[in-house]
């Protein structure tokens, strides 16, 4: 039931001994050899878990191969959990940052591991969760990205140095339109409609806050003991300050209800179509009613979820178009982007008919 980690992959090997003597120099106690394991999920940085007889710790660093730190950013993505640790309990403990190369070839960070559940398309078939049970478990997950937007940055340099905030909606929708312009294949819809649209609804009055931008079922860890409880958040990589409802709309994209056709289903990484769970519906409305916040055109974060979920696909879509990967789970992304164009379409049709 625990999520637990798997053998390292060939070529990913890790340097134990080399990180366990720098760790070491920074005064952190560790007792014997640790038992290194890696992590299978996640599609970019790198993640170990190295158990020590008195230390149970984990690992991330870079793949091999990285030319554009930005796009894996270690030090950035420390410096966000150690700012917010304080102010939100359930983002895990820093425990050092590494920026000599020297030491394993890339920057990495340390942090204590979590232990918990993880629940991923579907849940370990050992938790067995009573309807009502599930229902807990979903709003817990909606409260804990509450909580996150509850965060007070303004005082804290750390999180102001963040982003930018104030026209965050317009600065995102003007970067994936470019995205999947340089992504686009010949066989995928272009989009244009939807592009036109988003960028003709844009929002005059946002909110700022602190937005984890990949708000997720298996981003979040849950309490072994009491499996409805939320005891940490994970993968951190792309939070920034912007508009909360993004963050809600992003979040939603993945969010696959009991009732959505076979191609949706088959995109479904997690057990958001248990009896129990919120539609995307109820998701919103119990958000609003919680956060007070009010919102004139709520299509336009959720299609703008869908479509930057498309240009995410549709970037890893190109790589196989273009036999730069022949891995076989990705021959169907241009079939789910064209999927999610129709999704694009019809929410457009039903909430602005022509």
């Amino acid at each position: 039931m625990l999520d637990t980690a798997n053998p390292v992959r060939q070529g990913e090997e890790l340097d134990h001994q080399a990180v366990t003597q720098w760790l070491q120099t920074q005064g952190i106690d560790l007792q014997g050899t640790p038992e290194v394991t890696q992590f299978s999920g996640g599609a970019s940085n790198w993640t170990y878990r190295l158990q020590y007889a008195n230390r149970d710790l984990i690992l991330r660093r870079p793949p091999k191969g990285t030319k554009a730190k930005s796009a894996h950013d270690m030090v950035r993505e420390y410096n966000v959990q150690n700012a917010l640790k304080s102010q939100y309990p359930l983002v895990p403990t820093m425990v050092a940052l590494c920026t000599d190369e020297a030491v394993i070839g890339c920057d990495f960070y340390v942090m204590d591991r979590i232990e918990g559940i993880i629940p991923r398309a579907n849940l370990p078939k050992d938790l067995q969760l009573t309807q009502g049970e599930v229902s807990e478990l979903c709003h817990n997950v909606v409260d804990a990205l509450i909580a996150l937007h509850y965060v007070d940055y303004t005082q804290n340099p750390a999180l102001l140095a963040l982003g930018k905030g104030e026209g965050y909606c317009e600065r995102q929708v003007l970067g994936w339109d470019n995205r999947y312009e340089q992504a686009r294949t010949p066989d995928v819809p272009d989009f244009a409609d939807v592009r036109d649209w988003l960028k003709a609804t844009i929002p005059s009055d946002s909110k700022t806050c602190v937005i984890h931008n990949d708000w997720r079922f298996d981003n979040v860890i849950l309490d072994p003991a009491s499996p409805t409880q939320v005891i940490g958040v994970l993968d951190w990589e792309m939070a920034t300050l912007g508009d909360p409802l993004m963050d809600l709309g992003c979040a939603l994209a993945y969010w696959i209800q009991a009732d959505d056709n076979a191609v949706m289903k088959a995109t479904r990484r997690q057990p958001t179509n248990l009896a129990g769970m919120m539609t995307r519906e109820q998701v919103v409305a119990y958000y609003l009613d919680k956060t007070g916040l009010s919102v004139t055109n709520w299509a336009f974060y959720e299609v703008f979820g869908i479509f930057r979920l498309a240009g995410i696909a549709q970037q890893i879509y190109y790589r196989y178009y273009h036999k730069q990967t022949d891995n076989p789970a990705f021959k169907d992304f241009g079939m789910i982007v064209g999927a999610l164009h129709e999704r694009c379409g019809a929410l457009i049709k039903a909430n602005h008919p022509a």
